[in-house]
């Protein structure tokens, strides 16, 4: 019998067979994350590349910042191949002027440029942890209260200079306005002040997902402590590379694809 399990907001069926299924989650539009499911045991590429499938058929992509052009899923399962195409919506981003902040956080001395390689290595190298870890099926929740002060996809600019595109979403609140994980994880890095980001912590959800939290004030979780949803992670700050207390909070695909947080998570937080 033919099953399509609509979950996802819209979607485009092809070509279907007897024994074949695939369910999409999410928006397709630039920046969104899509949790998709098809038959335990099917193997998967996106636009050619293999994807890692969980044993019951879930895996997942996204949609990039600049991402303008259609992503091919193709499935395989008992032998045969099937495709189809997933075309994203385009969206217009803002512009956000920040001043203020200290000529040395826009555009560093060389002194610094040592310091912040390695701090970018080390955030490359916790965003890059796979496991197999099924936190990211789960649904997110806000890691904190506040404003939205800013958000995905804006170009900014700093001091009154052009910069690159913000990748993440921010919340402002009073330091000391507590963190939480939107989700379980495991903490794959926990610091205290980088140069741009302050107090930072990296979790990882399983199979490529991660997400960042930025200017922390305090950081209350270590490395390999592992996390459930709602937990205390830390506290907003104004830390590293910021004019007022905030958290920047990101969400990657591996070390890469740096998706829309708030794609993911309900219109206003829990009270």
């Amino acid at each position: 019998m033919k099953f399509v399990m609509i979950l996802g907001l819209l979607w485009w069926p092809t070509a279907w067979a007897e024994d074949y299924f695939l369910s999409l989650k999410g928006e397709p539009v630039q920046g969104a994350l899509i949790i998709a499911q098809t038959n335990p045991g099917a193997t998967v590429e996106i636009d050619g590349s293999a994807t890692a499938v969980t044993d019951d058929g879930y895996f997942m992509f996204g949609f990039g910042r600049f991402d303008e052009a259609s992503k091919t899923v193709q499935i395989v399962h008992q032998g045969h191949s099937y495709s189809t195409t997933v075309p994203v919506q385009t969206r217009s981003f803002p512009t956000e002027r920040i001043d203020g902040l200290p000529p040395s956080k826009v555009n560093p001395p060389a002194e610094t440029l040592a310091r912040i390689g390695r701090e970018q290595a080390q955030v490359k190298a916790a965003r890059a942890v796979w496991s197999e870890q099924r936190h990211f099926l789960e649904s997110f929740i806000w890691p904190s209260t506040g404003r939205v002060s800013g958000v995905y996809g804006s170009r900014r600019i700093l001091n009154g200079e052009p910069k690159r595109p913000h990748y993440g979403m921010d919340i402002a609140n009073l330091t000391g306005t507590p963190v939480v994980a939107p989700a379980g994880g495991v903490v794959t890095m926990a610091v205290e002040d980088h140069y741009y980001t302050g107090g930072t912590i990296i979790l990882d959800h399983g199979y490529g997902l991660n997400s960042t939290y930025l200017h922390l004030s305090q950081v209350n979780v270590h490395e390999g402590q592992i996390l459930e949803q709602g937990q205390k992670i830390g506290e907003i700050g104004a830390t590293g590379r910021a004019t007022g207390p905030h958290l920047d909070w990101r969400i990657n695909i591996g070390t890469g694809l740096r998706l829309d947080p708030q794609l993911i998570i309900p219109a206003a937080p829990a009270e």
